[in-house]
């Protein structure tokens, strides 16, 4: 090492990067030499020193780098501060506080002025790079002044110098348009440099400035003109290079379409141009193309139509269509232009002009159907999905202009389970279609396809289409026919242009490699060390930052779903064979972590899920839940399920009026309406089932979802005689509490699974609490107090009921006909207190004392229970029954 010859010292050098990674101990031993290189008189080997000290990446050894590299910075040799400049973004990567307390970045800020360009632009290069991985450390503080060093020292770099100023200035935003337009003028002649990389990072900085310039400007015209040749000159490179300039002018030409509008024969595709350039090179005819250039490109694309590369033709094909949607004038000679393809019969052209052909027919309705019959007789060499949907898609479309429409879709229907979603999709659209515009000829059709589409598929998408499309038509052919047969909004002319707040980032990063994947930085960049958002300036000219990130904020969470839609995940039994039996319980739920009391409150496990997690039965494809149970118990829940607004029975608990818990419209034409009620110790579920379809109804079946009590029919639901149109039927079901239970959201939700000889429905209600009211729910008055005072003070809970005009006494009697006791009354202060007891059919007790004054209509309930969560729907219960 201590050797003065420079070329042994380079080799000694680079053994001790390369070893010591893997001998930290004894690179400690060289730092001496270091020292005494960073004194030498030749300016080559305190460089040398230097840089090999920035490669070293061993923490030991850092701190003693320190004292040279301040050296170095102040060397009086450029060669030597240029490469001082770079070890210190080097240094900062191995540590980052060490770099910062001995005031290295102040130093490279400094180096920012200095006399030697090339000094300048490793100094730009070195703090672009620190300011990367710390994107709110302000350390790149460019201001009017520092700009001009910058472009000064522009002029005199080598190119990879050039590229760090160009990108530091693309991040600069001028203070108006004025000072924009000098640094424009200043950044115009690199554009004639013969480094690519140089022409591009020139066209970012001037791509973005322009934003600033008013267009009426004489300046902002040349900068058009002065654009166009660079990019030009970029396409006679290399095919790799050209790639990479096609892909930026892709973006370029999406901004600012007037650059290249008269560059057209550029993008021609020449013979020997490999696959990807002429790919891209298409992309952009497309982009360019206009009235002006159009019969030029439409020859030129019916040229390529007949090439022997597959997907070159494939793309030239679609290129003809797009140029028909995009230049409404040439449609006409689009589509001949297609037809005369079609006549060719290569089969992958006859493919992809058919489905160009659909999609002009979107944009052009009513124009060019004249060529669906030639359309028709290809039908049969249609072999890809694509192709195939297209073909049905038309001849559902126009399904009333062709006369063996139904034959040529039942063709396709052979084979239906074979083909792909795309096309299953398509078909069941059309044929349903077709059925609304011939019904008379086509039912047996559309029968077969919804029945293939809903019991035969295993699709969801296929099944929910299904099922939709069957409802609508068995409730509201009307419907129907405004729905699927309703206007169609017009296709736009470039479905493909990158959405403009991410064309706008990538303009900000042309030149780097988000421009040749069309993706912004931190889609591929790994961990996003460094990924800064950037935008363009605003057009006004004020002085916005240029680096606000234009994203949503994350974490927003999407709306809740309604907890009264039974989960997908555990199926009890066979939903659509149900059990004419008792209800089958069904696998153990899977505890979540969300713990709601830390009381068990039924013993069967009620604190395991706050509803509806991992339990519940998932509904039939297309069966509609009443989404409006959803909502928390205090939203008028109780009013939507009528439960204060009843009529009181004679004898027994109070009962609820039935309410419609599941519209025919959400189940084939069958209504089920009904009510709880408790009779001398037993629940009954009161229903009344009414057949609003066409035809009859039988083979009835009910099972309800696990439930927070364990809630389940004691025996069958019998319906003794079918069910013909127009026909209702009472029917009183049993109910027991030793189901399985899982704890819902909220407690009383019931969700309910009725099968009949159609289909499987499902519903969801809420039934009120005091049906769980049981007998024997009085509590010694010893007992009481000692649980009153046993119970914590936190469990207790107060409601107001108001508007009650009743007496103690009444108020007394009529809680008793529901099972809830008073055990005690006193007067105090002329208020009547009322202490009640009563239990739940899992054993729960909840003790209650209501404050009756005689002038005041409103009641205060005290409720103590060991498990709270119940408090809530007893009050409910109170205030049901008082005001019934």
């Amino acid at each position: 090492m201590q050797t003065d010859n420079l070329e042994l010292k380079k080799l000694v050098y680079l053994y001790l990067m390369n070893y010591a990674k893997s001998q930290p101990d004894m690179a400690i031993m060289a730092v001496n030499t270091f020292v005494k290189d960073c004194e030498d008189p030749n300016p080559l080997i305190r460089a040398l020193a230097v840089r090999t000290m920035g490669c070293i990446r061993v923490d030991k050894i850092t701190e003693y780098l320190c004292e040279p590299l301040r050296k170095c910075l102040k060397d009086e040799d450029p060669y030597v501060r240029k490469t001082a400049a770079v070890c210190v973004a080097k240094l900062h990567d191995i540590n980052a506080q060490l770099v910062e307390d001995q005031g290295f970045l102040d130093t490279l800020k400094d180096l920012i002025s200095d006399s030697n360009p090339m000094v300048v632009a490793n100094a730009v290069a070195a703090l672009s790079e620190i300011a990367e991985s710390h994107p709110s450390s302000n350390l790149l503080d460019l201001n009017p002044q520092s700009i001009n060093k910058l472009l000064t020292a522009l002029n005199e770099c080598t190119e990879w110098g050039q590229i760090f100023i160009l990108d530091c200035l693309a991040n600069y935003m001028p203070k108006d348009d004025r000072e924009a337009q000098s640094i424009c003028e200043r950044v115009t002649p690199r554009l004639s440099h013969a480094n690519s990389a140089v022409v591009l990072s020139a066209v970012k900085v001037l791509m973005k400035f322009m934003e600033m310039l008013s267009k009426d400007l004489d300046y902002y015209g040349t900068l058009l003109k002065k654009l166009a040749p660079p990019l030009v000159t970029l396409l006679s490179a290399e095919p790799e290079l050209q790639y990479v300039a096609l892909r930026n002018i892709n973006l370029i030409v999406q901004k600012r379409p007037e650059i290249l509008k008269h560059e057209m024969k550029v993008f021609f595709v020449k013979y020997n141009d490999p696959i990807y350039v002429k790919l891209e090179k298409l992309d952009i005819m497309i982009r360019l193309a206009s009235q002006a250039n159009i019969a030029q490109v439409l020859a030129e694309l019916k040229e390529y139509a007949t090439e022997v590369d597959v997907d070159f033709v494939r793309k030239a094909v679609r290129a003809i269509g797009r140029c028909a949607i995009k230049v409404e004038q040439s449609a006409e000679r689009c589509v001949s232009t297609l037809l005369d393809l079609i006549q060719t019969k290569v089969n992958y052209v006859v493919q992809e002009a058919i489905v160009v052909i659909k999609d002009i027919f979107r944009k052009y309705p009513n124009k060019y159907e004249s060529v669906i019959a030639t359309l028709c007789e290809n039908l049969d060499s249609l072999d890809e999905p694509e192709a195939r949907a297209a073909m049905i898609w038309i001849v559902g479309e126009y399904a009333e202009r062709i006369d063996n429409a139904d034959e040529l879709l039942e063709s396709f229907l052979e084979g239906f389970h074979d083909e792909s979603t795309q096309v299953q999709l398509q078909l069941l659209t059309a044929i349903v279609k077709l059925f609304l515009k011939k019904p008379t000829e086509t039912q047996e059709l559309v029968q077969q396809v919804l029945s293939l589409a809903t019991q035969d598929s295993d699709n969801p998408d296929l099944r929910d289409r299904g099922y939709i499309y069957w409802r609508l038509l068995s409730t509201d052919p009307v419907a129907a026919k405004e729905v699927v047969l309703a206007e169609k909004p017009l296709i736009s002319e470039e479905t493909d242009l990158i959405e403009p707040t991410l064309l706008d980032e990538l303009i900000c990063h042309i030149g780097t490699l988000a421009s040749v994947y069309h993706k912004p930085p931190g889609a591929f960049v790994e961990g996003g060390r460094g990924v800064v958002h950037k935008s363009l300036p605003p057009r006004t000219g004020s002085s916005e930052s240029a680096e606000s990130p234009d994203t949503a904020p994350a974490g927003v969470p999407a709306a809740d779903q309604p907890s009264v839609i039974p989960t997908q995940g555990d199926l009890l039994g066979d939903l659509l064979n149900l059990d004419l039996g008792p209800p089958v319980s069904g696998p153990p739920v899977a505890t979540s972590s969300v713990q709601m009391g830390a009381v068990d409150l039924l013993g069967g496990g009620l604190d395991s899920l706050m509803g509806g997690g991992s339990g519940g039965f998932a509904p039939a494809p297309g069966t509609a839940v009443p989404s409006n149970t959803g909502a928390p118990l205090g939203s008028g829940l109780g009013d939507l399920f009528d439960l204060t607004g009843g009529v009181g029975t004679l004898s027994g608990s109070y009962v609820a009026p039935k309410t419609v818990w599941l519209p025919a419209m959400k189940a084939k034409g069958l209504e089920i309406s009904g009510t709880f009620s408790r009779q001398v110790g037993s629940i009954s579920m009161d229903l009344v089932l009414t057949n609003k379809a066409l035809q009859v109804m039988s083979d009835f079946a009910i099972q309800f979802n696990r439930n927070s009590f364990g809630l389940a029919p004691a025996a069958p639901l019998q319906v003794h005689a079918p069910l013909a149109p127009n026909q209702s039927v009472e029917i009183s079901l049993p109910l027991n509490t030793v189901g399985s239970v899982m704890k819902m959201d909220p407690l009383n939700n019931l969700q309910v699974a009725v099968k009949n000889n159609i289909d499987v429905f499902y519903f969801s209600t809420l039934y009120p609490l005091h049906i769980l009211f049981v007998e024997d729910g009085k509590m010694e008055r010893q007992m009481f107090l000692a649980t009153w005072k046993d119970i914590p003070n936190e469990n207790e809970t107060q409601f107001q009921i108001k508007d009650c005009s009743l007496n103690a006494d009444s108020v007394s009697s009529k809680l008793q006909g529901s099972n809830i006791f008073t055990i005690a009354k006193r007067n105090v202060e002329g208020q009547d207190m009322l202490y009640q007891s009563l239990k739940l059919t899992n054993g729960i007790w909840v003790l209650a004392e209501l404050r009756i004054q005689p002038s005041n209509p409103s009641f205060t309930l005290s409720l103590k229970c060991r498990a709270p969560e119940v408090s809530q729907y007893v009050y409910q219960a109170y205030e049901t029954i008082l005001k019934n």
